[in-house]
């Protein structure tokens, strides 16, 4: 018997697997996604979408992207997996991406070719779009001055590609390579861990998607799991499927307090204080939180 079966689950709740069933729509994703869509429709050229590790930068752009209707957006997601992406690789990626079929070798025939597919998208009447994930990794000069010269790609009055970077703290470092890029941000949202209201609204829904027949973990659990996680989704996942893990070892009927301080115990997060800190820095949570998310990969 698995956890699923003692719990009368369905499916894993707390998976970091990325999954659309499970999205759960906060206020402030509703917010993000309400002002990059603003930005998409009236054409702004640049929005940036900031958010500590862990906090659903990934979510919300797979979440954007399967809410662009074909009839209206010609639009695709690139993933930054490493800082060793070229200005040609980009350039040409976008250009597939968007529909250009063969794309040349040399750069000023690609770039004909991508303002050509640009000019049959607006004569379609869709918006061209592209969302790049991980955007924190584009870290030199050239290829922020690459994106700037894709944003001069434009007829009069209108512009005809819209580009939204979705990064950690650093992506601001990158945008301030090129100043002039960093002057057409039109639309920016920071994303922050959180409350603990809204923990445990995720929570609950999360365990309601996957079927639980009842609440899964002891009332005095949430306001704990919400301070070790910090808030992050991502830590409050990894938290809650261990907590489900070990209480089916157990063979308890739900978590208790028991049962969460043995696994974050296990995970290394003891640490975190028993009340709430004074006061932090954005800069501090989110080198903390890198460290635990670092530390968890290594067990």
């Amino acid at each position: 018997m698995s956890y699923l079966e003692q719990f009368g689950l369905e499916r894993e709740p707390f998976s970091n697997a990325p999954d659309a069933r499970f999205y759960y729509d906060t206020e402030q994703h509703s917010q993000a996604l309400l002002r990059l869509m603003y930005a998409i429709d009236s054409n702004k050229g640049l929005a940036v979408l900031i958010g500590g590790v862990g906090t659903g930068k990934t979510t919300l752009a797979r979440r954007m992207l399967e809410n662009l209707p074909e009839e209206k957006y010609e639009s695709s997601l690139l993933v930054m997996v490493h800082s060793g992406i070229t200005q040609e690789w980009i350039l040409t990626r976008i250009a597939m991406q968007l529909g250009v079929e063969a794309p040349a070798m040399d750069r000023l025939t690609l770039l004909k070719q991508l303002y050509d597919r640009l000019l049959d998208i607006e004569e379609s009447g869709r918006r061209a779009v592209v969302l790049i994930d991980e955007a924190q990794m584009l870290e030199s000069r050239e290829l922020m001055e690459e994106f700037r010269g894709l944003l001069n790609l434009e007829i009069p009055g209108k512009k005809l590609l819209n580009i939204i970077f979705f990064g950690l703290p650093e992506v601001e470092d990158c945008l301030r390579l090129d100043e002039p890029l960093a002057q057409r941000v039109a639309v920016k949202y920071h994303l922050k861990s959180m409350p603990v209201e809204t923990t445990e609204a995720y929570i609950k829904h999360r365990l309601r998607v996957a079927k639980a027949p009842r609440m899964l973990f002891d009332a005095d659990t949430v306001p704990a799991i919400h301070r070790y996680a910090g808030g992050v989704p991502r830590l409050i996942n990894t938290i809650c499927d261990n907590c489900l893990f070990e209480a089916y070892l157990r063979k308890l009927p739900r978590v208790n307090a028991q049962v969460l301080n043995s696994v974050v115990g296990d995970l290394g997060l003891l640490q975190r204080p028993v009340v709430e800190p004074p006061p932090r820095s954005e800069a501090d949570d989110l080198a903390e939180i890198e460290s635990m998310l670092d530390s968890l990969e290594q067990k």
